[in-house]
């Protein structure tokens, strides 16, 4: 059997981590077994439909890089099966189980639905379709069709679930269900605006794709039952069912927006690595072992197999992820660093500094930053003052506590001096002529290294001061020390004046 999935969103809003995951564990699962990944957009509800809401998920989707292998072209060589361009197919279904009896047409208006459900909420009895229109005489259905067609209007068309018995099924990764048939609904098939619901369009897509594996949210068990009774009245096999466990929160609930930013183009822009995210997704219920976390995408497609699948719901860890895009990050060579950064530092860059971007300046300045790198993102205020002319320096940040005011802007000037004298301005020249200013003026290397940090980033935290330093330039690093200690020689004056 040639392995065959699809992911199959609806377009109502971006696409996010818990349906992302999803996405990520059909592509897996085909990859593994030389199979084939179907995208198909479910837009039969087109009230909730957003705009841009396709564009989104196909974008995100090759963001991951889980392309579609098969599709009618829509947006690209293979773009997307889409459900509202096969309203005919779902008709002639829909008609094939009126005319054997498995369905039929239902006449309630919403009033009637209404005042139906509130007579069982005050009996206390279970929501559902009472099944009137189910023992309509044909002479009275005909009339009513009638009168609808002539209204320009059509009826629902729901089907006729078993009343007795029960409906069973095996569920992959949760073993045999059973289900009372006595508690399930008369559901929809088709609205009365001719769109398909997505209990009976899903079905005739999934038999009409040859789809072989059904790997959805878990949210779906309690509806596979009608699932299950429609492929039994259409003469259909069942594909394998595996319904995976759902995305949680730190706080164990179900993964949503008030947990932060879940739509997966956030974290695009957030600077996270899309290599990065595929490992975090696929460890969100399935695992290699029970200790390796860091797992490369061919790792991923060679032991995808739905044993290592877990049951619990999987917890998102915000600081996990960021973690492991961090090692990804320092995984990249500098070259490649260099170009997934120049993107951020042309949006994040203050506007003061000249576009575009040197990229040779940029691949200069990433191994100063690589290692501390926890997201793309990062790179624009760890790099910031290496791209403007001045740095604003706060005086406290300049002061050494026993080290008097005069004595510090001293070592700036003559820092300053030692640096400007330098016929190579290598790392190793800059530490040899601090070290001389150092003992110069009797003191440790930390109480004046400190200040010259400050000085010429404007930073206390900065990677280390001799790279920085080569790094900034001669004329820069000599610039930012005098402007310095000019900021300094006022505060000495001052204490010499109150002395």
């Amino acid at each position: 059997m040639t392995v065959r999935v699809r992911f199959a969103p609806s377009p109502t809003g971006s696409l996010h981590l818990g349906a992302a995951r999803t996405a990520l564990f059909n592509w897996l699962f085909a990859r593994h077994h030389g199979g084939t990944f179907i995208l198909r957009i479910e837009d039969t509800d087109k009230e909730r439909e957003v705009p841009g809401a396709i564009e989104n998920i196909i974008e995100s989707l090759h963001w991951l890089g889980l392309d579609p292998d098969e599709g009618p072209g829509v947006g690209g060589p293979y773009g997307p099966y889409v459900q509202s361009q096969r309203l005919a197919r779902y008709h002639d279904v829909a008609e094939a189980l009126v005319a054997s009896g498995h369905a039929y047409p239902c006449f309630c208006s919403a009033e009637q639905l209404a005042a139906m459900r509130e007579r069982q909420r005050a009996a206390g009895l279970p929501p559902g379709y009472d099944r009137t229109c189910r023992t309509l005489s044909p002479e009275e259905r005909a009339a009513r069709l009638a009168a609808l067609a002539a209204e320009g209007r059509r009826p629902v068309i729901r089907f006729a679930m078993p009343l007795s018995g029960e409906t069973t099924w095996h569920d992959e990764l949760r073993g045999e269900i059973t289900v009372e048939n006595r508690t399930l609904d008369d559901f929809v098939l088709l609205k009365s605006d001719g769109y398909p619901t997505y209990n009976f369009a899903h079905v005739v897509d999934d038999h009409d794709m040859r789809i072989t594996h059904v790997l959805r949210a878990e949210e779906f068990v309690p509806s596979t039952p009608k699932f299950v009774q429609l492929h039994s009245a259409l003469g259909w096999p069942l594909p394998v069912y595996v319904h995976l466990p759902d995305v949680l929160g730190p706080d164990k609930k179900k993964l949503s927006k008030r947990h932060g930013a879940t739509a997966l183009l956030d974290y695009r822009e957030a600077g996270y690595l899309p290599e990065a995210m595929v490992n975090f997704l696929a460890l969100l219920g399935w695992s290699l072992d029970d200790h390796t976390e860091v797992i490369d995408c061919s790792t991923l497609i060679a032991y995808f197999t739905l044993d290592r699948l877990s049951k619990a719901g999987a917890i998102f860890n915000p600081e996990k992820l960021r973690w492991l895009n961090g090692v990804y990050i320092r995984r990249l060579s500098p070259e490649e660093l260099t170009d997934r950064l120049l993107p951020f530092l042309e949006r994040d860059l203050p506007t003061s500094v000249p576009r575009p971007i040197s990229r040779e300046r940029v691949r200069q300045l990433v191994p100063l930053v690589q290692e501390r790198l926890a997201t793309l993102a990062d790179a624009a205020d760890l790099l910031v003052y290496f791209f403007l002319p001045s740095v604003e320096v706060h005086l406290p940040d300049l002061l050494v506590k026993g080290v008097p005011a005069e004595t510090l802007q001293r070592g700036l000037l003559r820092a300053a001096e030692e640096l400007a004298a330098l016929p190579v301005f290598t790392e190793a020249q800059v530490l040899a002529a601090l070290d001389r200013v150092v003992a110069e003026l009797g003191l440790k290397r930390g109480q004046l290294f400190m200040p010259i940090r400050v000085a010429v980033t404007g930073r206390t935290q900065t990677p280390e001061l001799d790279r920085t330093l080569v790094a900034l330039g001669q004329e820069v690093a000599v610039a930012r020390l005098r402007a310095a200690a000019a900021q300094l020689a006022a505060v000495a004056s001052v204490a010499d004046g109150a002395t």
